[in-house]
């Protein structure tokens, strides 16, 4: 039987060291850009992972392995956002910043845990191609958010759209792994 926490951590620990190495690279200069530019970011990732799964040519050598990191360590960027607010110029070193990482995926991780208990681990049944698609609902439905000025009448807020990216996109990163195996 499949460790799920275990799994999680070790998928968390690839994209936090990549996140890590690029904050050593270019520091926090993430830290200018707004919300929808977050989310058009993580828009594009999908749209790409959509592609590779769909098309039979790929002009680009990298797959949809590294395109599901830079959906979970942009939407860990998305939280640090709404909880810092957005800033003019860089201000948070590499330490910093990946405690702030280190403290989102941890809440993240426990409302994956939550519903992994509640849904019975229905994910371990899912295509990584309906894990891409519902990531990409999310992205819709945050767009949406975001042109409503983030008012909802009855929805969840950005930041549980945010989470259950990062927590797709680990499922997704779970599965691809178990296949390589």
């Amino acid at each position: 039987m499949p460790d799920t926490s275990q799994e999680y951590d070790a998928v968390i620990a690839v994209c936090r060291n990549l996140f890590e190495k690029k904050m050593s690279d270019y520091g926090s200069a993430w830290r200018i850009l707004r919300l929808p530019s977050l989310t058009d970011q993580i828009f594009i990732k999908a749209q790409r992972i959509r592609g590779l799964q769909q098309n039979a040519v790929q002009k680009v050598d990298e797959g949809e392995v590294s395109e599901f990191i830079g959906i979970i360590n942009y939407c860990v960027m998305a939280l640090i956002q709404i909880e810092k607010g957005v800033v003019e110029q860089p201000d948070l070193n590499t330490e910093e910043a990946v405690k702030l990482y280190t403290e989102h995926v941890g809440i993240t991780k426990e409302l994956m845990m939550n519903k992994n208990h509640d849904y019975g681990e229905a994910w371990r049944d899912m295509r990584v191609s309906s894990l891409t698609d519902l990531i990409l609902q999310k992205l819709l439905r945050v767009k949406q958010i975001e042109n409503n000025q983030g008012k909802t009448l009855v929805s969840e807020g950005i930041d549980a759209n945010y989470q259950d990216m990062i927590n797709y996109a680990v499922f997704a990163l779970i599965h691809l792994e178990v296949a390589n195996q």
